[in-house]
């Protein structure tokens, strides 16, 4: 009887998710001028249950994205800005000790890692020991202080940031927790026109605010929906191609993706899937996953460097390679 119950609400969010993602993209519209890939991207990334990293020069708009979607989304949402000297029980949370009718003991307060949408600033600022207190969170949901293990409260989304044009006094990401990330997202300064809307938006008295469109069961519903979207054999073939011929060693790739990359593009061609109103994984889905898939997976060699060749010229001439 439950899992009837369960299929009857699956379908009913179904049935309303593609007018629920026009009014959620519209309502974070108000707030957010342009970016509509990159507001797409981490809106896949929450579908699929992953998590984002997002490299751009500052002032782009990043914690106002990120902040914009948890309200839309009614998600509790937590900033942590990385810093060499941020220490794991900063964002962790700590114990200490509580006096209450003259007996003392231990209690636990919770950092900023207890939130549902959690924008890790400058991740690559944070020492190696808070970015594997970080890790353990992304990877098994949970955080272990002391003695003691939390579970984070569902959904959980970790959205980091790095800027790619000041490298100094920065911890670069190990590959094996860059893996964990299910996409990377890269943005661009906005277009004229974008800046103009963004100048006459956010130099009047009002400022623009956001609606609530999905609520947490929601979401979790629709994380359970994009799973279920079908892909083709020839189409989930075509992934497994595209993923292997990145291991294969050649002028311009030193190191290729691992399986977790094959899970992550046939998960964010579902979500992408689902978001366009269809029920079924086209190649485009694929074509358009990919980048953000792949391009923190594969290590470029020397000869790409020298010769000015990126990660994503790379990944096109796979995608066309593999048709």
């Amino acid at each position: 009887m439950a899992s009837d119950i369960n299929s009857r609400d699956l379908t009913q969010t179904y049935r309303v998710a593609g007018d629920m993602f026009g009014t959620l993209f519209r309502e974070i519209g108000k707030v957010v001028v342009g970016q509509n890939d990159t507001v797409e991207q981490i809106i896949i990334a929450i579908l699929c249950n992953g998590h984002a990293l997002v490299e751009s020069n500052p002032g782009l708009g990043k914690t106002l994205t990120i902040s914009t979607i948890s309200k839309s989304m009614d998600l509790n949402f937590s900033r942590i800005q990385c810093t060499p000297d941020l220490m794991p029980a900063d964002i962790t949370g700590t114990h200490f000790i509580e006096e209450t009718g003259g007996s003392k003991h231990f209690k636990f307060e919770p950092g900023p890692l207890f939130a549902n949408i959690v924008l890790a600033d400058e991740i690559n600022r944070a020492s190696p020991k808070t970015q594997s207190a970080l890790l353990e969170a992304m990877q098994e949901k949970q955080i272990t202080v002391g003695n003691d293990t939390f579970l984070l409260e569902q959904p959980f989304f970790i959205l980091a940031t790095q800027n790619p044009i000041e490298m100094e006094g920065t911890f670069p990401l190990p590959e094996a927790q860059l893996d964990r990330f299910l996409l990377k997202i890269l943005v661009d300064y906005p277009s004229y026109e974008d800046e103009i809307e963004i100048v006459n938006r956010y130099t009047r008295s009002i400022m623009p605010s956001v609606g609530k469109v999905v609520n947490k069961n929601t979401l979790l519903d629709l994380q359970r929906l994009t799973r279920d979207v079908p892909i083709a054999d020839d189409i989930k073939s075509r992934v497994i191609k595209i993923v292997m011929t990145t291991r294969i060693r050649s002028e311009f790739i030193e190191y290729g993706a691992s399986p977790r990359a094959s899970i992550g593009l046939i998960l964010a061609a579902k979500a992408r899937a689902l978001i366009k109103g269809r029920n079924y994984v086209s190649n485009e889905d694929i074509e358009a996953m990919a980048y953000p898939v792949l391009r923190h997976r594969i290590i470029l060699s020397f000869e790409s460097e020298r010769k000015g060749i990126t990660t994503d010229q790379v990944i096109r001439n796979i995608l066309e390679k593999i048709k």
